[in-house]
């Protein structure tokens, strides 16, 4: 890939001991941790806190900032919006606060929604604010992910701001022309413009492909592709102290429920 598409959006470039991890090591360390966190009985308040807190330990680590995860935690808010509705909309026995009735099902069901997913996507967060796009493909690629996934993932990511820029190129050239978007008789226009825009994606992609069995293309991402090396057993260790702990929080809030 390109130098130019090493990065993403979510990406945030720094040196710290987060950076500098292998990308194999920080993607199994969140999904161990988000099995530990979605495992956790809703009713232990205190495991989510103490996941928390890792969570904060991390981000101070990879010195990622509270505003930078808060702006862009801000995609759950849909699911924020559903936890707030459960306890007005659940059955089962209520309880009154405040003058309004709320299930206590729909309370702990609004909570177990609200807290597993801020707290799996605040890790999700901080894997893709360490880690180029390249550095992600790569590491799937060392945990054996299944070759066909890797690949559609890599042209997706590879292609994705190409395509994005060809289709506000082919906006400005409608909006030269006389074209409004914002009329609904212009849908026919939009709809052959989508239709243009894939068949180019369609076209671009048999090229790639073409020059990249020329090249030689076995399936598998090229040997040191990735800016850091293989995870040595000191970085598995170091990734893997994190999970860890939130599986010993996990099994302790299992036990204690």
């Amino acid at each position: 890939m390109a130098g130019g598409h090493d990065a993403h959006v979510l990406y945030r470039p720094g040196s710290s001991p987060m950076h500098r991890l292998a990308p194999e090591a920080k993607l199994a360390a969140t999904v161990a941790f988000t099995v530990a966190v979605v495992s956790t009985p809703r009713e232990a308040f205190w495991a989510f806190g103490g996941y928390a807190v890792l969570v904060g330990l991390v981000a101070a680590v990879a010195r990622i900032p509270p505003g930078w995860l808060a702006r862009r935690a801000a995609i759950e808010l849909p699911f924020v919006a559903l936890a707030f509705a459960l306890p007005f909309l659940a059955a089962g026995p209520r309880v009154d606060w405040a003058g309004l009735s709320l299930s206590v099902d729909g309370l702990l069901g609004g909570w177990n929604i609200l807290a597993k997913a801020t707290l799996g996507l605040l890790a999700s967060l901080l894997l893709v604010g360490t880690t180029t796009v390249r550095d992600l493909i790569v590491g799937l690629d060392r945990l054996r992910c299944p070759a066909p996934l890797t690949q559609i993932a890599t042209f997706m990511l590879r292609y994705l701001d190409v395509l994005v820029g060809e289709s506000r190129r082919m906006r400005v050239a409608r909006l030269a022309r006389g074209d409004d978007p914002r009329f609904l008789w212009q849908v026919r226009g939009f709809a052959a413009g989508l239709g243009a825009l894939f068949l180019r994606a369609y076209e671009r992609g048999e090229r790639v492909w073409l020059a990249m069995r020329a090249r030689g293309w076995t399936g598998r991402m090229p040997a040191g592709l990735s800016a850091t090396g293989v995870a040595t057993a000191r970085q598995w260790s170091a990734a893997a102290s994190v999970p860890a702990v939130a599986a010993a929080v996990a099994i302790a809030a299992v036990v204690t429920a």
